[in-house]
Formats: C-alpha cells, structure tokens, sequence
C-alpha cells in the first residue's frame, strides 16, 4: 500500500513540477533558472509543513509518504538544480552558477523552516 501513495503523489507531483517550470522560466527573461528554484523552494516549504504536521500529530505516515516522499520528491528536483547549475558555469556565467547554490540552499532552507514554524503555531 505505501508504494501506491508515494506513486499516488508523484502522479500529480511530476507534471505540476513541468508545468509550473516551463510557465515561470517563460516569464523570466535570464539564464538563471527560475522554474527549478520555484519548484524547489515551494517543495521545501510543503516539507517543512508536513514534517511539522507530523510531529504534532496532525498528519500520519501515509500523508507523509503521499505529500513528502510522492509529491514532493516528484516537484522538487536537486538533480535538475545541479545541471542547471553546471552548465550555467560551464558557459562562463560562474557568478549566476554561484548566486543560484547560494539563494537556493537559503532560500530552501529558510522555506522549510518557516513551514515547520507554520505547523508548529497550527498544531502545537
């Protein structure tokens, strides 16, 4: 049953990940890469409010294996950030290369533990 929630979740996961890629990177005129960082960030929030909900007992483990492992494992994309990261120092953009592993780990992290402060002042 677990594998089915976790497919369950990657079935929607997966094609809003492409699609909310492809409408933000189309908006943004750069060759930073916005989609993967909006992706990425919002997986990270969802993370950190579910993994609060858990604590306090506000979601179980198959919610957790829904939302966190299916869904948001099928969003969030940390091989897709290290490519775009890649390339963008191999074309010589080296200071975008850098502000993107720096923006997205703080801004990932600091989405995470704003969920989890969410979850907290919900369910604590």
């Amino acid at each position: 049953m677990n594998w089915l929630l976790v497919i369950a979740g990657a079935v929607v996961g997966a094609p809003l990940r492409y699609l909310t890629d492809r409408a933000v990177q189309a908006r943004h005129d750069t060759v930073l890469p916005w989609g993967t960082f909006v992706v990425n960030v919002t997986g990270c929030l969802v993370l950190g409010l579910l993994s609060g909900a858990v604590t306090y007992g506000a979601a179980s483990h198959s919610v957790q294996l829904l939302v966190g492992t299916g869904f948001c494992g099928a969003l969030s994309t940390y091989s897709t950030f290290s490519y775009e990261t890649l390339r963008l120092a191999e074309a010589g953009a080296r200071f975008f290369a850098a502000a993107n592993v720096v923006a997205s780990v703080v801004t990932g992290l600091g989405a995470a533990f704003i969920g989890t402060a969410v979850a907290q002042a919900m369910w604590a």
